[in-house]
């Protein structure tokens, strides 16, 4: 596994605005959420079919691919062979339906679960190993709904543990900065603590 820090950080989603606030576009919002953080803006790069933004002092790029799910690998390949940028330098974030909601997953290489988007990447980039993070959004029980499921926005309660998530992604930035990746992995793969029930108070003995 390599200990590589990460160049590029990829999120995931499909463009337009019938698509934002859809589950697919939960790596989408992670690259937004990071481009704030780091202080960075995203324009449009035509020869990298996508929105970009160069974190200098952070030393990565962001890249939002404006292909569809399906071709995200056709941007992600075009930046990543002209910055020399290899795929254990990658970070893909993006949806994942065998995760409940505020739970996520850091991993590297593997298989792909069936994701439209990882598929593309893993065709152009001619490899599966390449960081990913996982952002639980619930599966809705039935194969037959996961394309609907997908195309659209999460319940408010559901939105609310996403959220939670990517603050806790967001958080450990400074460690998967570092290509620390098992720290970051402990902290990212943990499974948040269930909230305490409330004490009842105990009634005095007789």
């Amino acid at each position: 596994m390599s200990a590589a820090a990460p160049r590029l950080i990829v999120g995931l989603g499909n463009p337009g605005a019938e698509y934002t606030e859809t589950r697919h576009n939960a790596g989408f919002w992670f690259c937004e959420r990071l481009a704030d953080k780091l202080g960075v803006r995203f324009s449009h790069e035509s020869r990298f079919h996508g929105l970009v933004a160069n974190a200098r002092e952070a030393g990565v790029w962001l890249l939002m691919p404006q292909t569809f799910m399906n071709r995200s690998g056709q941007a992600i390949g075009a930046l990543a062979r002209f910055y020399r940028i290899t795929p254990a330098e990658i970070l893909v974030v993006h949806d994942e339906l065998d995760i409940p909601p505020g739970q996520l997953r850091l991993k590297f290489g593997g298989g792909l679960g069936g994701h439209n988007g990882l598929k593309d990447t893993s065709a152009h980039l001619g490899t599966n190993d390449y960081w990913r993070l996982r952002i639980g959004i619930g599966h809705p029980g039935d194969r037959n709904e996961v394309v609907n499921f997908v195309l659209k926005p999460a319940r408010r309660e559901e939105q609310a543990l996403i959220d939670e998530a990517m603050e806790r992604a967001l958080a450990t930035w400074p460690t998967i900065a570092r290509g620390d990746w098992n720290a970051a992995g402990t902290r990212l793969n943990a499974r948040p603590a269930a909230p305490k029930p409330a004490k009842s108070k105990e009634e005095p003995s007789p």
